[in-house]
């Protein structure tokens, strides 16, 4: 039995570190995904981020518009950990893993508490050996980087207090899909300096989109980010921005962004942040100096001061489009993770 133990440790050991080799770039040349974590764009290059998204549009026209069944992950199941609630990130994940033919497992904090009943390092070792793959939504993103470092499956972010990876797949996906390319965009950002904002600092660059960043004082983005995105800008020839007033940031921009202003856990601050971010509210006016062909995106859920009803429910708004790639993106990470199947569709023209 002792032995048997050692081999079991042996086994995972090298898979750990087959895994974290993989993270440090593509293999031998091609984009392979097999085993990799996803906790933030960052770690990912510019062939990685396009082919997830070629494998996601690849699963949508198969599936959704072909009318196909695609298997791919009969025989798996995910734990999906949510310390926060969530509406698009749990139902994308859930119907998509099924649709795959997958079982998705959910656990909510009443489930499973991280830290607190057991340990982070125990739930890791113990949903590895249950599940294929373990998504979390979780407050603070040095909790996944411990799940991922105890682990021996690969770790989808669902959302931190510093990323939210996958929705940003799903407004590249549908930047995509509506202009027919993404290299040369300009995305401007008006509003808080969330998690959102991080992840597109750590990815845009790296698909040739400028950004344009209008933060109110004091809720600018984290200094360490900020540094990194200046570093992709100047290495991938992009332009980056950061101002105190919107209509300086949206000027000749194609895509306007917001995001909450109240987040999840800063609820007693809503008062005085609706007060710093008067101005920010996204309207047709800040629209009249973007780009003729201005677009608007928002991860939802919205509220009004953030975007009025005019900018989110006109046909400039892609919000709806953006919410349903939730799930083809999803889908198409996890494809790119646990399988070899390989997009059947001519690649995608970034």
């Amino acid at each position: 039995m002792f032995a048997l133990r050692n081999t079991s440790m042996h086994n995972v050991k090298t898979f750990k570190q087959a895994r974290n080799f993989r993270v440090e770039g593509t293999c031998l040349g091609s984009v392979n995904l097999k085993g990799r974590s996803f906790l933030t764009l960052k770690d990912f290059n510019p062939d990685e981020i396009k082919h997830i998204l070629w494998m996601s549009a690849d699963l949508k026209q198969r599936i959704k518009h072909e009318g196909q069944y695609l298997p791919l992950l009969q025989g798996k199941s995910i734990a999906m950990m949510f310390e926060k609630r969530s509406t698009r990130t749990r139902l994308s994940t859930e119907t998509g893993f099924a649709l795959l033919g997958g079982h998705p497992c959910f656990l909510t904090s009443r489930d499973i508490h991280l830290g607190v009943n057991e340990s982070s390092k125990d739930t890791a070792r113990v949903l590895s050996s249950l599940t294929d793959i373990v998504l979390a939504r979780v407050y603070s993103h040095s909790t996944l980087e411990e799940l991922n470092q105890e682990a021996y499956v690969p770790i989808i972010n669902g959302l931190s207090d510093l990323y939210h990876p996958i929705q940003i797949l799903a407004d590249l996906l549908t930047l995509q899909e509506h202009y027919g390319y993404l290299t040369g965009l300009t995305v401007s950002y008006i509003g808080d300096g969330t998690n959102i904002l991080h992840s597109l600092m750590m990815s845009l660059a790296k698909l040739g989109v400028n950004l344009r960043i209008a933060t109110p004082k004091g809720y600018e983005p984290d200094a360490t980010v900020t540094q990194e995105a200046m570093h992709l800008a100047k290495q991938f020839g992009t332009e980056l921005h950061l101002f105190s007033e919107p209509m300086a940031a949206a000027q000749g921009s194609n895509v306007l962004v917001t995001d909450t202003w109240v987040s999840m856990g800063k609820e007693d601050e809503k008062t005085k942040r609706l007060k710093d971010f008067h101005g920010y509210q996204v309207t047709m006016q800040t629209g009249s100096v973007a780009a003729p062909d201005w677009t608007f995106l928002h991860s939802l859920p919205r509220k009004s001061e953030e975007v009025d009803d005019e900018v989110f429910y006109s046909p400039r708004s892609l919000v709806f489009p953006e919410a349903e790639n939730r799930k083809w993106t999803i889908m198409g990470l996890i494809v790119c993770i646990l399988t070899d199947y390989s997009p059947q569709i001519p690649k995608l023209k970034f």
